[in-house]
Parts: C-alpha cells; sequence; structure tokens
C-alpha cells in the first residue's frame, strides 16, 4: 500500500499553489502598505512557550498541540498558533529597543490535533499581523482595517466585524467572581476540563464547545459590563477611530477568544456566519515571554479558510498560463538550438520549455497545448541555416517571422 498524507494535512500540488502566490503577494502589498515588515519564526519551539503564552487552560494546550521531547530531554511543541513565537523573537533579539511601534507579519504553518473537517486541518496557513508597542486604540483600528482591507481588495462580499473588549487584569478580577458564582449553581454539570478551569481561568469556560458547558454559560454574565473606567474608554475609543475610517462594526459581548493572552479589544471577522479571521490586543503576553512590559495587537487570517471563503463566494483567482513559449525540435541540431534558446530566454524572464523526452514534433505540439503554451516555435534544419524562426500565438494562431538571434525583440513579443 502506498504511503499517504497523514490525517488533516494536505499537499498544495501545482494546480492550486498558483492561488497560494497570488494570496501571499495579496497579504504582503497590503501589509507594506501598512508599514509592516516579515519575520520568520521556526517551525517548534519550547513548550514553556505556549504554556505560558497560550494559557495552560486553553483547548489548545490541553488538548491539540503536538508535544514531544527531543534528544537530550527538551519538551518542544510545532508551532500551534503563530503570535508567541513572533513575541518570543521580539523580546530575544531586543527589538523593543528599536523606535516603537514594531510592525510584523508573516506565514506560518500551524499545527494542531483537532478534529477535522471542512476549512479545518491539523497543518494549516495562516498571514499574521502583529504591532508591538503602541496602547491607543488607533492602532487596534489599523490592524482591524488591514484586515478588512484583505477582503474588500479581494472582492467578497457581506463581510461583519465583530469587535468586543474582555477588559485588562483589574477588571477581569472582578468579573471572574461574577460568573464563578454564576456557574457555582451548575458546577456538577460542567465537563471535567471546565471544572479544572473553574478556579484557574473561569473565563475559559465561556469558550468550551461541550455541549451542556454551552448551554450553561448562555446567560452568563457579560465582561462588557464589568469594565474598568481605563478600559471602557479604549473600547470607546476604538468604535471612534473605527467610525473615523469608514469601518462598520456590530459589538457582541460574547467573543472572547481562544487564547488567554488576549486583553481589552476582541475581534472577530464573519462571513456567511462563519468567522474567517479574529484577533486582538494583547498588552501582557511581551511581559510574560520574558521582555518589558509593552502593549500588543495583532490578528490570525487562516490561508485555507480565506481560500474556501473565495470559492463559496464564486470568486476565481487568476491563472495564468506558467509557460510563455514551447519550443519544438526536429533533429539533434536543432535540440541542441533549442536548448540554447531556451536558456538565453529564461535569463530574461521568459519562462520557456523544451522537449526533454524525445517526443515526435507531433507529440510535441500536443504537450504544448496540454501545458497551455502562449506560444510555440518548431526548430529545424531550415531554421537553423536561415537562423529565422515562425513563432506561433496559439491563441489565434497567428505567426511572426524573428531572428533567433534576436532575443529582445523575442521577449517583446511573448509578453504582449
Amino acid at each position: 500500500m502506498a504511503i499517504q498524507a497523514p490525517k488533516g494535512t494536505k499537499d498544495i500540488l501545482p494546480t492550486e499553489s498558483y492561488k497560494w502566490h497570488y494570496l501571499e503577494d495579496k497579504f504582503k502589498n497590503i501589509a507594506a502598505s501598512y508599514g509592516y515588515r516579515e519575520i520568520r519564526t521556526p517551525v517548534f519551539e519550547y513548550t514553556e512557550l505556549f504554556e505560558r503564552g497560550v494559557g495552560e487552560t486553553t483547548d489548545v494546550v490541553q488538548k491539540e498541540m503536538y508535544t514531544f521531547q527531543d534528544k537530550a530531554g527538551r519538551s518542544l511543541t510545532l508551532k500551534a498558533e503563530g503570535t508567541s513565537p513572533a513575541v518570543r523573537a521580539f523580546v530575544e533579539s531586543s527589538l523593543y529597543n528599536e523606535a516603537q511601534p514594531t510592525k510584523l507579519f508573516y506565514f506560518t504553518p500551524v499545527l494542531r490535533y483537532e478534529n477535522v473537517q471542512k476549512g479545518r486541518l491539523r497543518e494549516h496557513h495562516q498571514f499574521g499581523i502583529e504591532a508591538f508597542g503602541a496602547e491607543n486604540a488607533s492602532l487596534d483600528a489599523e490592524v482591524i482595517s488591514l484586515a478588512m482591507r484583505v477582503y474588500k481588495e479581494l472582492g467578497v462580499k457581506g463581510i461583519q466585524l465583530n469587535i468586543n473588549s474582555i477588559g485588562c487584569a483589574t477588571c477581569r478580577k472582578k468579573y471572574n467572581d461574577a460568573l464563578k458564582k454564576f456557574l457555582q449553581e451548575n458546577y456538577d454539570v460542567l465537563c471535567d476540563t471546565c471544572k479544572n478551569r473553574f478556579n484557574k481561568n473561569p473565563m475559559r469556560i465561556l469558550d468550551c464547545k461541550v455541549k451542556s458547558c454551552k448551554e450553561i454559560v448562555k446567560d452568563a454574565p457579560l465582561m462588557i459590563d464589568y469594565l474598568c473606567d481605563d478600559c471602557k474608554e479604549h473600547f470607546e475609543n476604538l468604535q471612534k477611530y473605527l467610525t473615523a475610517v469608514g469601518i462598520e462594526f456590530k459589538i457582541n459581548p460574547l467573543i472572547v477568544r481562544g487564547l488567554d493572552y488576549y486583553t481589552k479589544t476582541v475581534f472577530e471577522i464573519i462571513n456567511n456566519d462563519i468567522t474567517i479571521c479574529g484577533g486582538g490586543r494583547y498588552d501582557y503576553l511581551i511581559e510574560e515571554v520574558g521582555g518589558p512590559k509593552m502593549p500588543a495587537v495583532g490578528f490570525g487570517m487562516g490561508i485555507e479558510r480565506t481560500l474556501l471563503t473565495l470559492e463559496e463566494n464564486g470568486i476565481e483567482i487568476p491563472n495564468r498560463p506558467y509557460i510563455d513559449l514551447y519550443v519544438g525540435a526536429m533533429g539533434d541540431n536543432a535540440k541542441l538550438k533549442a536548448l540554447n534558446l531556451v536558456n538565453q530566454l529564461r535569463e530574461k524572464n521568459v519562462r520557456c520549455e523544451c522537449d526533454h523526452t524525445n517526443r515526435s514534433v507531433k507529440a510535441e505540439m500536443k504537450y504544448a497545448n496540454k501545458i497551455g503554451a502562449r506560444f510555440t516555435v518548431i526548430l529545424g534544419d531550415n531554421e537553423l541555416e536561415c537562423g529565422i524562426a515562425k513563432f506561433k500565438r496559439m491563441e489565434d494562431g497567428d505567426q511572426f517571422e524573428i531572428k533567433l538571434e534576436e532575443l529582445d525583440k523575442i521577449s517583446e513579443l511573448i509578453r504582449l
């Protein structure tokens, strides 16, 4: 039996990879227009980073991480999310000593042992934004506007932005007391995981996926009603900034997000009742992983989820032919010239192909048509003798006679 890819993973084949290139270019260009620069972090980290950053009581840490010991007995974990590694790199490289804010973006695989379903794999990929060093709500609005712009430029309609504030350590203590008081009556009905969360981090119970727990918390007190003056002002300012940049939003007090590091602003972008992007502020995480006290805000956007959203909305990603010119040959000398010609044209960034399998001329033309070559040319004794060949545009059959030595002219024709 042939070896297959592990469950929850997916190969990205050439027939699909052009879509990824398109999205990645779109993400990069938009991020650059906001002053964000790329960062790349390892695919595995010390387990402690995720335990301290993501939170020991989260589903990610308790149920979903791929954790193992290396040969030296150190506990390592495959990257379970993108923010904590970016923060670790920010602290380790002392980027906090540079002019702030520091604005970073990344593309990263994310590996979690999740239930495999449509749009959710055990290895998925994220486009992420992290902005460090500014506590003003204007930066929250900027980060949100960047995410919204991605969907606008992709042509996705029916986007809804939901926002909430989950407060800071000061107001969350008061809220946790109220939440525990509410949950106490139904403590025995909580799942075992949530019973463990009850004293450690009761707010995590709001994010539980177990049906009985979801039923219990639907009438729970809301964090937004317990915000301190500072958090309330920050949330009000966020709404003003979003309005100033023309972004419509809905306040959804039930949003808490699934990671413990969030503070104040949390947000989700919804399309067809599915969350397609989420993020928020995390003002304690930098200090938690050993850096100075410094605020931060960011988001993660799943690439597979974005592709699925485009498909569901009937939006096609343009796919240009991957070969511009196919050079066929009749005879050994012509084959030498064909390889020489494609080599020279490739140096001019013309995407060329020639035969490597000793096909007949008829088979070569079938192959050129199959790979979608925009132009073809056949070299034989006559073409070699006179140094001129006919380049055929496959779309309409028009032919153009050009000297083989006129590489710039050939390149110019192909690029039309």
